[in-house]
């Protein structure tokens, strides 16, 4: 069986690496890691497949950016088709919500290649949120739906989703952080290589937040970003932050002349952080601030607080079972938020069901009968 498992940005490999390695332990499974090229740099993608213990990818697209998803999509579409039709897999797998999981979600179907989608049944119903239209239209395409929490199953039964084409096998992200986090990076050596002075460090021993943010609705207008970094100032004052900032996010704040307003003794600004770097990050702070869904995830089986940066969130699991609260995208709602939990304390939680590190274990088996079934 040859399955192409198609990826494009450091999210997707996360994800992927526990899936390959699962296909890889099965006999008469042969897979090709496809790497759209939708985040593509050097430097960082050789960190991360190192941390991973990742192969390089067998092909590389270097689709790069575009000014819009359409289009960006559409080039990924024209380089993944002849590649499909040349040496066409028995099944292809995509993991997310990103452009890339379209792309191939769409090439596979319009070539009739059966598909397989992990991450599949989130919803935030939100249709504003770009990624929200990309999970609905790919999880109507797929064969076979790789689901992380009850919700999903719920999501995809109310729209009509054959219930046999759903597994509910826990969560692959999760699979990663557990077989890496006895390797993260500690939080000295982080703070380090962000240049954290001496008087950062000594406040943040008695307690720091880790925030990131990218999504579109936070960061690409001047006026709301702005005050969300004049609010991350203000929780400075009390909780000393890391701000890992998203390249996104950094050509923002550059279009928008903000830079100015990160310049803050207790905000101690970075580049994007690897893997294991993130890790240990979240791993040793306080509370996680963030918009993004796989932090939500990582905080929650850390056991870490976390803080949404959104009205709201695809992963509820990580609200009704985990230690994640929805604070709003209001820059005034962020900081009371963030008060109010460092007033009361941490949130309890527990691990959701299947959070166990076997999720791609499940799908490669999964995998694998569907294969024999069909002759």
């Amino acid at each position: 069986m040859l399955i192409d498992c198609v990826v494009g940005t450091r999210p997707n490999f996360v994800k992927m690496a526990p899936i390959l390695r699962a296909f890889a332990a099965r006999p008469g499974v042969a897979t090709r890691l496809v790497h759209t090229g939708q985040h593509y740099d050097e430097a960082m993608d050789r960190v991360l497949f190192d941390e991973l213990g990742l192969p390089r990818p067998d092909v590389n697209l270097a689709v790069g950016p575009a000014p819009s998803g359409p289009e960006q999509a559409a080039r990924m579409m024209a380089a993944l088709a002849p590649l499909m039709r040349e040496r066409r897999p028995d099944l292809v797998v995509v993991v997310g919500d990103v452009n890339s999981t379209l792309a191939a979600a769409l090439t596979a179907s319009g070539l009739k290649i059966p598909l397989a989608h992990v991450e599949a049944g989130l919803r935030s119903f939100d249709r504003a949120m770009p990624e929200e239209l990309n999970r609905m239209v790919v999880d109507q395409l797929a064969d076979l739906h790789f689901v992380t929490e009850q919700a999903g199953v719920d999501n995809l039964l109310a729209e009509r989703i054959a219930a046999e084409r759903i597994h509910f096998v826990g969560n692959v992200m999760i699979d990663s952080l557990f077989a890496c986090r006895e390797r993260a990076v500690p939080i000295a050596t982080v703070f380090a290589e962000a240049g954290a002075d001496a008087d950062f460090v000594a406040a943040a021993r008695d307690g720091f937040g880790f925030v990131t943010m990218h999504r579109p609705s936070n960061v690409d207008d001047g006026a709301k970003l702005a005050g969300l970094l004049d609010a991350l100032v203000r929780i400075s004052e009390r909780l000393p932050l890391i701000f890992a900032v998203h390249p996104r996010t950094a050509a923002a704040i550059e279009r928008f002349g903000l830079g100015g307003r990160l310049a803050a003794p207790r905000l101690l600004v970075t580049g994007p952080l690897s893997y294991l770097r993130a890790v240990g990050a979240m791993s040793a702070a306080t509370v996680v601030l963030t918009d993004s869904g796989g932090l939500q995830e990582e905080a929650t089986a850390l056991g870490t607080a976390c803080l949404t940066i959104r009205d709201n969130t695809e992963r509820p699991s990580t609200l009704g079972e985990g230690v994640n609260r929805l604070a709003g995208s209001d820059p005034a709602a962020l900081e009371a938020a963030t008060h109010d939990l460092l007033d009361r304390g941490a949130p309890s939680g527990r691990l959701p069901p299947l959070w166990d590190g076997r999720a791609a274990e499940r799908i490669a088996d999964v995998v694998m009968a569907w294969g024999a079934s069909r002759g």
